[in-house]
């Protein structure tokens, strides 16, 4: 029997030393990766626009947003603070430097998943009918020429919040986290290329919502890929998994203790998409991201936890990471 990982991997390996144009989305814990060639993506079942590279040509001529309510039913602090209490108690022990707690939250919506794509203003999204929309604003790796480049973000504040960017910076706990996360991206980074620095760090990007405007926190870091790598893009993105921004550091043992406190499947939800056009690759973490289970749309959200973080805190911005990011101005029902 056919290993799906290792097919998957010469999948891609094979069509990147070919300069096929491909498509591919990889689920959280790598068991049901997907990809496609152009010519095989049926846009009324999966439509994607990847930082421009797209299948659905008329989407950019939709700008109004529609009338719409978002309603979120978040969990309940209470049962929230069991999971935060038992990745602290392992951060304590030493089993981890940081870990990224996520929770499904379930919402309410007069939106399909669908008019949900259309009208997201955001770098990378993705849309399976009748199960996924994803609509990220983060990086994973981009390949041009023999550089590569990935973006961790790590720290989300409200913009509305008086001297936000200021108060996010100086924050010791974003900081620790921040380090953390760019350090394990370098590590990462370092297993594919001969060369490897960190480009710009702690950089402010805004991040536009129904109904507010965030600002993330980002890092760049920068390596040069080896003289033989040909387009072994399967092999690459195999040895970058899980990303590290949505796991935490080191990663085995984190991902333990993510499964233990967390006690649902994320499914694609921190996983990664992306293409690669004949000539560049890119790909994104799936994170902002709403899922189809049986019919109720459930919207699945995550922060990273340190020893200095507070549940409180914590807790408001997984609700805060709910959101739909239409740019412009969207007409809000109650």
């Amino acid at each position: 029997m056919t290993d799906p990982i290792r097919a998957f991997s010469d999948k891609l390996n094979h069509w990147g030393k070919q300069k096929t144009p491909f498509v591919f989305l990889i689920d959280y814990l790598n068991k049901k990766p997907l990809a496609w060639q152009l010519e095989d993506i049926d846009p009324a079942k999966i439509r994607f626009d990847l930082n421009g590279f797209h299948n659905s040509p008329t989407e950019a001529n939709i700008k109004i947003s529609p009338e719409f309510y978002l309603r979120k039913s978040p969990m309940d602090f209470g049962e929230y603070k069991i999971k935060f209490d038992h990745v602290v108690k392992n951060l304590k022990a030493g089993n981890s430097f940081l870990v990224n707690l996520s929770v499904p939250t379930p919402i309410q919506t007069n939106l399909s998943l669908l008019d949900i794509y259309q009208h997201s203003a955001v770098p990378y999204r993705f849309w399976m009918k009748d199960q996924v929309v994803c609509f990220s604003p983060e990086i994973f790796v981009r390949i041009k020429g023999n550089r590569i480049s990935s973006f961790p973000m790590k720290g989300t504040i409200d913009a509305s919040t008086p001297n936000a960017e200021n108060v996010i910076l100086s924050d010791p706990k974003e900081a620790a986290e921040h380090a953390t996360i760019v350090d394990l991206i370098r590590n990462d980074i370092s297993m594919v290329a001969n060369k490897v620095w960190v480009e710009r760090y702690r950089y402010i990007d805004q991040v536009h919502t129904n109904d507010k405007t965030l600002l993330q926190v980002s890092s760049e870091v920068a390596g040069i890929l080896p003289d033989d790598f040909d387009g072994q893009y399967g092999d690459l993105i195999m040895k970058l998994l899980p990303a590290g921004s949505i796991t935490g550091a080191p990663k085995p043992s984190t991902m333990k203790i993510i499964e233990e406190a967390e006690g649902y499947d994320r499914g694609y939800y921190t996983g990664v998409m992306g293409f690669f056009d004949g000539e560049n690759f890119e790909s994104a973490v799936m994170i902002r991201y709403i899922e189809d289970i049986n019919g109720s749309f459930v919207f699945k959200s995550g922060g990273g936890i340190t020893v200095l973080s507070n549940a409180e805190h914590e807790y408001q911005e997984l609700i805060d990471k709910v959101y739909l990011p239409f740019s412009h101005a969207p007409h809000s029902v109650h």
